[in-house]
């Protein structure tokens, strides 16, 4: 069931929670590849309210390293989480443009602000599941949907997730294939339904969908989308923050985003670490905001 929305679209050009530099370019790879006006020929109902502030690694202190550059990725995330709040609750569609995964910890506060039945479905390549205990590199993009499931307190205060959390059976993984030790505990600990690519080369991307979906059950207001681009291949999506080979394909990626825009029940979203340095002609740009309309309706017929 497709629909027409109100869409507010926001850029966050945040690429301090990343190890290599680069993805905060994505908000204007996505637009550049004609996000904007390709949504508004779907028929939806468009506004685009440009870039939240981030700062550069070169002004800010890198602080702990096992949390590098935390404090001021939190700073972005509580602009964030307003951001997402306010779109919300006036019943818009809230669609975050990344900039990497970090963000997630802001936009997942501002949706649970909102909707508090939040149903969590995360495509991405990685768990994103380190905690400053845990992590190996020290880069917190690998860390928010711990923070979500409140197994880092003490990281990204002011955000309320040392007091409220996203409950374990409300969160699916699917094409995850790089995972480290302290993940894959936490997966085990939690209970966390998680589809690794091996399940999609087994199931199908449709039915893996389609299983998470039913897992998530989620009500008519509170399901969102966090979409890590490097779930597809780098063979098609080489301008990534984290390739990681053996991915899903384009066509299984379009699949997965037309089944969800066919339950009709997508209320937020964002579409993170399209990293235009890395990428060629923006083919990874431009497979983002091909996705992005896939999700929001668009068919081929």
């Amino acid at each position: 069931m497709n629909r027409t929305r109100r869409i507010e679209v926001v850029g966050v050009p945040l690429d301090l929670g990343a190890g290599l530099r680069g993805v905060d370019v994505g908000p204007s790879a996505m637009r550049h590849a004609g996000l904007v006006p390709r949504l508004r020929a779907l028929g939806h109902d468009v506004v685009d309210v440009g870039n939240l502030p981030a700062p550069v690694a070169e002004s800010v202190e890198e602080g702990s390293r096992s949390a590098r550059y935390a404090e001021p990725v939190a700073e972005v995330c509580r602009a964030l989480r307003g951001t997402v709040r306010d779109s919300l609750a006036r019943g818009s569609l809230p669609l975050i443009l990344g900039g990497d995964h970090s963000l997630a910890a802001g936009s997942l506060a501002g949706v649970l602000d909102q909707r508090p039945n939040l149903r969590v479905l995360w495509l991405d390549a990685h768990g994103d599941l380190n905690t400053p205990a845990t992590t190996p590199s020290g880069n917190v993009h690998g860390m928010p949907l711990a923070v979500a499931l409140g197994q880092a307190p003490d990281l990204f205060r002011g955000l309320g997730w040392d007091q409220r959390q996203v409950r374990p059976d409300r969160v699916a993984l699917v094409g995850v294939r790089s995972l480290d030790p302290g993940e894959r505990e936490l997966i085990r600990r939690l209970g966390l339904r998680v589809f690794t690519i091996a399940d999609v080369d087994k199931q199908g991307i449709y039915e893996v969908i389609q299983r998470a979906l039913e897992h998530l059950n989620p009500p008519a207001d509170a399901l969102h989308l966090s979409l890590d681009m490097d779930i597809v291949d780098p063979l098609f999506a080489p301008g990534v923050g984290t390739p990681v080979s053996g991915g899903i394909t384009i066509r299984e990626a379009h699949l997965a985003l037309e089944i969800i825009a066919q339950t009709g029940l997508l209320t937020s979203a964002e579409v993170v670490e399209v990293n235009a340095i890395r990428d060629h002609e923006n083919r990874t740009g431009q497979l983002a905001t091909d996705l992005i309309l896939s999700a929001l309706g668009q068919t081929i017929l």
